[in-house]
Order: structure tokens, then C-alpha cells, then sequence
């Protein structure tokens, strides 16, 4: 059965922070299916957004979302990028979705970049260790003081919950997801179609 992987889109989101995960997921299943190809693709990834419309992206790209919130499928990965999440900080049905799905539905909760902050206001991170971008690590410690905010590191692992530092480093993580999930095999043969440099340490 395939494991469902929503990503988060909102106005001002980071594009490669959702994009990387993106590719990643949608290359393992495609680097699978060629593998075995009677097999079900481990990977669906589809993505939300707050309402059914354009979402503008920090550099401008427009995308267009699968669902809005509260009309999606179950999740079982839940991806929050990061790029200038303040007005997400601020929207509490967000930050209530968020919860909601860490708790009832999703296997794993993780986020690049800035995306953690949204974690942290959910409740998700407290008493957890959590990375994010090196530029915003001094924020992260001061408004979640309860979070252990870890330098110098791609991506942090605290089981259901995972955190990776900025832009390029969730495609690390994504792809150390993928050898958690499924295989290292799969991970390093999805990193090697992308013609991507895999650090599969979180340093």
C-alpha cells in the first residue's frame, strides 16, 4: 500500500523546500515501479493549501494545489516547508490542522526550514530536539524556549517528528525518509536519478 505524502503550499512558501520533497517522493516510487513492477509504488504525494486557489510562492512561482484544507485524503507523511510562514504562525486553523493531523493521522510530521516554527506552535516539538535554517536558529530558541534547538545539523530525527535545516537539506532529509520507510537501496537509486549529492548524514 502506498504511504500518502501531503506538502504544505501557502503564499510566500520557500519553492525548493517543498519542491525537493516533492521530487523525492515522486522519483522513489517512480525508481520502484521500474524495479518491481508489480508492486504498489510506495509513495503518493499530493498537496494542500488553505484554500483551493493560486498560491504564490516567495520567488513568485504559481502553483496549484491538489486539496485545501479539510478536503483531503488521510495522510500518513505530513510535510511543512518553511519561506515566510508569519502570517501561518497567526492563522490558528492552521496551526489546529497541523495538531490534528500529527495526532490522528500522519506516521510522521517534518519540516524544512522555517516550517518548524509551525511545528513548535502546534506543540509538536516541545521537550523534542529540531533543526532549521542556521539564520533562524536564534529565533527558533527564543520563541519556543522549550524546544532543543540543535546546530550544524541537516536534519534531526525525534521519531514521529523530524526537522531539517534550510532549503537543499530537505531534500536530505526526504531522501533519509525514503531509506527510513522503504529501503537505503531505494534512497541511494532515487538520489542517483536526481543527480543529487546525498548527504546521508545529518551533518
Amino acid at each position: 500500500m502506498s504511504l500518502t505524502v501531503g506538502i504544505y503550499l501557502f503564499d510566500e512558501v520557500e519553492v525548493l523546500d517543498f519542491a525537493g520533497p516533492f521530487e523525492v517522493f515522486s522519483t522513489a516510487s517512480r525508481v520502484h515501479a521500474r524495479l518491481y513492477p508489480d508492486m504498489p509504488k510506495p509513495f503518493y504525494v499530493i498537496t494542500i493549501a488553505p484554500e483551493a486557489r493560486t498560491v504564490v510562492t516567495r520567488g513568485g512561482l504559481r502553483v496549484e494545489p491538489d486539496y485545501a484544507i479539510g478536503s483531503h485524503p488521510s495522510l500518513d507523511i505530513l510535510i511543512i516547508p518553511g519561506g515566510v510562514v508569519t502570517a501561518q504562525l497567526d492563522d490558528q486553523r492552521v496551526i489546529d490542522w497541523i495538531a490534528a493531523h500529527a495526532a490522528r493521522d500522519s506516521k510522521i510530521t517534518a519540516s524544512v526550514c522555517t516550517g518548524a516554527f509551525l511545528l513548535s506552535k502546534a506543540g509538536l516539538l516541545r521537550g523534542k530536539s529540531a533543526t532549521t535554517h542556521w539564520e533562524d536558529i536564534a529565533d527558533l530558541r527564543a520563541m519556543f524556549p522549550d524546544v532543543k534547538v540543535q546546530d550544524n545539523q541537516r536534519w534531526v530525527d525525534s521519531g514521529q517528528v523530524i526537522t531539517s535545516a534550510g532549503i537543499s537539506a530537505g531534500i536530505d532529509m526526504s531522501l533519509y525518509l525514503v531509506s527510513r520507510l522503504t529501503t537505503h537501496e531505494l534512497a541511494i537509486r532515487t538520489a542517483r536519478q536526481m543527480e543529487y549529492d546525498w548527504q546521508d548524514t545529518n551533518i
